[in-house]
């Protein structure tokens, strides 16, 4: 009860989304115990999507959402006759001086392909930062990546922090117009 009446409560403007973020931030040894407020990794990854939307929303995009955990996408964007379609991650996972994020299904599902997603909504919890990843960037290569480390509070070290270009890159989300794939030679 305690996750869905704080969930209500920051919705409905009455606690602050980094309040709220800072009851479920890292604080101990690991596991569902440093987030008091979710019982499951499940209630977690059910937050973080209402999140992702909020944001999305406030950026402006047309959110659609699938019905219930079949699809192999958490959150689509849907502009006109275009829909962009997310996987939403999360991590609190600190590791030196960044967070560990996994890009993985679970253990009993096939890994992502380009066919299933465009892009990848990374939310470090903790630091209460997005990285919005092409799904190409993870998924193409010799080796798909099952993880990847995030840099949120580091000041950026070029050639050093791969993925930092993401960090909160909300305007990638929006699908290239014919004229700008047309003008950089794709087709």
């Amino acid at each position: 009860m305690g996750c869905a009446f704080s969930l209500e409560a920051w919705i409905r403007g009455k606690v602050s989304r980094k309040s709220f973020v800072e009851k479920a931030e890292h604080r101990g040894s690991g596991g569902m115990d440093e987030f008091k407020v979710f019982k499951t990794f499940k209630e977690r990854g059910e937050w973080v999507e209402a999140l992702f939307i909020a944001d999305a929303l406030r950026h402006g995009y047309k959110v659609l959402k699938p019905w219930g955990d079949s699809s192999s996408f958490d959150v689509a964007l849907h502009f006109g006759n275009r829909i962009v379609r997310v996987q939403v991650k999360s991590t609190s996972n600190r590791y030196g001086t960044g967070y560990l994020c996994q890009f993985k299904p679970n253990y009993f599902s096939q890994p992502y392909s380009l066919d299933q997603l465009e892009f990848f909504a990374a939310y470090v919890i903790p630091q209460n930062t997005w990285y919005l990843i092409p799904a190409p960037v993870v998924l193409r290569g010799e080796v798909t990546k099952k993880a990847l480390m995030l840099f949120p509070m580091e000041p950026e070290k070029r050639g050093r922090y791969l993925y930092e270009s993401y960090r909160e890159a909300w305007p990638l989300l929006r699908p290239r117009q014919r004229s700008e794939k047309l003008r950089s030679g794709k087709k």
